[in-house]
């Protein structure tokens, strides 16, 4: 499977050296389909590389600085528009992650500028950014209203002159989610990340990691999701001797211990993750349990041509998305509205 040979190349870069053609194209497919060609290439840089795929990898190291150079300077319009408000730019996912110089954002490409500010000022935030050149992507009335009534962020909104799209979050989780994550203290405890730009404090960089990939979304960009987290944890045990304790009490603050946990799991069992083990003052072993081998099952789900495969397992991780985001009966009536609206008799 392409996607296998994408983890074990990420990994263990020396073994690219022994791949043939066939593989090769496939783990290129793989790396483009799952956005991680360019963090390939910055794995791969010094290996003996068959001759057509330099420039492939080359490219994509230099489209991903590009991007990187970009979300900054969106960043840094953003913290201009919300500066005479009082309202400092949290940054999140790459652009944080590019912002902090970290392992995380090497070869990370970054689509949307996500932003989180206190929901205490959305009233505020959302005029100044339309002010500053913003404007919404979605003027459906319903979608409208289920963003601010139901989710943790603004509707998308994309800059008229620079097409850069822009969200705009108060927490981490859709506020039907089970968790409730403690906004207020992920944007008391951020840390500044450069002129003007903060970024989550490092443990709870991962946890909205985890929080983003298993307790949220439907494992689509997986592997890239959990290519993050396992820098992300890779940087910080270095960092702080207890790095993995401070993430455990940490998760267990914002309701959010069974998807760092899982997302430990899979990272150290894909990616080789240096996780710590605990038996004091908490337990914590990182044995895959059986449900874990249907995530792993997901996030491998590509042939060699990239494409995606077990199509009924990713169709039952999108349905456990929209599970997850809220209750059975706003579920059922979410999903009526949308389809009725999708499909107008004519």
């Amino acid at each position: 499977m392409s996607a296998a040979l994408l983890v074990r190349a990420l990994r263990q870069p020396a073994t690219v050296e022994h791949l043939d053609a066939a593989q090769w194209n496939g783990l290129i497919a793989a790396a483009k389909a799952e956005r991680l060609i360019a963090t390939l290439a910055w794995r791969v840089d010094g290996m003996r590389l068959p001759e057509p795929v330099q420039p492939i990898l080359r490219d994509a190291r230099m489209d991903a600085a590009r991007e990187a150079r970009q979300a900054l300077w969106e960043a840094d319009r953003a913290a201009a528009a919300l500066a005479p408000l009082g309202v400092r730019l949290v940054v999140l996912k790459g652009t944080a992650y590019a912002a902090a110089g970290l392992v995380a954002g090497q070869g990370r490409f970054i689509g949307d500028l996500d932003i989180l500010v206190p929901r205490s000022a959305m009233s505020q935030v959302e005029p100044a950014l339309m002010a500053a050149g913003w404007e919404w992507v979605k003027e459906d009335a319903y979608d409208d209203a289920y963003y601010r009534q139901w989710m943790h962020e603004l509707p998308p909104m994309i800059h008229v002159e620079r097409d850069r799209m822009i969200d705009v979050h108060h927490t981490i989780l859709p506020l039907t989610a089970r968790p409730k994550p403690d906004a207020d203290a992920l944007l008391a405890d951020a840390v500044p990340a450069g002129e003007n730009v903060w970024t989550l404090s490092p443990e709870d960089r991962v946890i909205h990691a985890a929080a983003h990939m298993l307790a949220d979304g439907d494992l689509q960009g997986g592997l890239r999701n959990l290519w993050d987290i396992h820098c992300l944890c890779s940087e910080g045990g270095r960092a702080v001797p207890d790095f993995y304790l401070f993430l455990f009490e940490r998760a267990a603050f914002h309701q959010l211990v069974p998807a760092v946990w899982r997302a430990l799991r899979l990272a150290h069992d894909l990616y080789g993750t240096p996780v710590v083990a605990y038996r004091a003052p908490i337990t914590v072993d990182y044995r895959l349990r059986a449900s874990d081998r249907m995530f792993i099952a997901r996030l491998l789900a590509r042939d060699g041509w990239g494409r995606e495969t077990r199509k009924l397992l990713v169709f039952a991780f999108y349905l456990r998305s929209h599970w997850l985001r809220m209750p059975p009966l706003m579920l059922a009536r979410h999903l009526w509205t949308k389809w009725r609206k999708g499909h107008r008799p004519r």
